[in-house]
């Protein structure tokens, strides 16, 4: 089969591999669709605390199985599938609180082991999930980036009512601002980037008072300070963006956290259940993601979709192999 493959970082090739037969527990899973994101640019471009090379990468992935090892016994050949991304040891702490992410022994698709950009891929049967009848492949590809946004709304305990400053108006921020709505919170999108806010709507003025939440879904420290500055009183504000090593020592008065009880929390990844979550919400369309869809390409012009990413030009890019 026909993989991307990243051996060493900074740049990626498109190889013949072998296919590997699903041992126990597995699946073998043609994929439809496989979703890019900023995180597959870091990964190929600059490397990610989590790589494991060679590997191939892509962590949203969407296939019918096609394949089963042996004990398997609730998913069977024809089935459509998305598959969360991790799998954990099931024992620790964070895995019984369900916060696998949070795993010591979590390992990621595309990055701990092979991903989605290739034409089959294997995956263990616990991080399997149906997709809902009537429920579109291009549709259930956004499940992953779905369920690390609803894990950060949750984070940010989120109540119906409440007003949330989302910084970024990228395909993360968007989805953000629609988990808000359909968990009954005001959304309000705060993007700088002229061109990030032609391809969004939605935009509207924000409450005087500030916001009861406040999510970064852009690498910028001005997005930090602006939502710090703009949070109210018992407010919580999620890092949900990564920053670069030499910008992550962010100055921050936590006199101001003190003084007017307010709380800082971080968000990474997603639990299996927010997979879970992620499809009934697409699949009853208490969110509704057509309108991010900016880009449908052959997963083999990956260069041309990661330019498009790396400048900003699109919202979300889907990848057929």
């Amino acid at each position: 089969m026909r993989a991307i493959v990243v051996e060493q970082v900074g740049s990626f090739s498109i190889r013949n591999v072998n296919i590997q037969h699903p041992g126990a527990g597995e699946v073998m899973i043609r994929v439809s669709v496989t979703g890019l994101c900023r995180t597959d640019l870091k990964l190929i471009r600059v490397g990610h605390r989590d790589l494991v090379l060679p590997r191939v990468p892509g962590e949203e992935v969407v296939g019918t199985i096609s394949e089963i090892g042996t004990n398997v016994s609730r998913f069977s050949c024809g089935q459509r599938v998305y598959v969360y991304p991790g799998t954990s040891c099931g024992k620790c702490s964070p895995c019984k609180a369900g916060a696998e992410n949070l795993c010591k022994n979590m390992r990621i698709m595309g990055f701990h082991r092979d991903g989605g950009f290739a034409e089959y891929v294997l995956a263990p049967v616990e991080s399997l999930i149906h997709i809902p009848d009537g429920l579109s492949d291009d549709t259930a590809i956004f499940a992953e980036p779905l369920s690390c946004c609803l894990n950060a709304l949750e984070l940010a305990r989120l109540s119906k009512g409440e007003t949330i400053g989302i910084w970024g108006a990228g395909p993360a921020g968007r989805l953000l601002c629609h988990g808000a709505s359909a968990l009954g919170a005001e959304p309000f999108l705060i993007e700088p980037d002229e061109r990030r806010r032609s391809l969004a709507n939605g935009f509207k003025k924000p409450p005087r008072n500030g916001f009861d939440v406040c999510i970064v879904a852009v690498g910028s420290v001005d997005a930090y300070k602006q939502a710090v500055s703009h949070l109210n009183p018992r407010g919580r504000v999620v890092v949900f963006s990564g920053l670069a090593p030499d910008a992550a020592n962010l100055q921050i008065d936590f006199n101001q956290f003190h003084y007017y009880e307010q709380t800082l929390v971080g968000a990474y990844g997603c639990s299996y259940r927010h997979g879970q979550q992620a499809l009934e919400f697409l699949a009853d369309e208490r969110v509704k993601v057509e309108d991010l869809i900016s880009h449908k390409m052959p997963l083999w012009e990956l260069e041309k979709a990661l330019e498009l990413v790396e400048q900003r030009k699109g919202l979300k890019i889907l990848l057929y192999p």
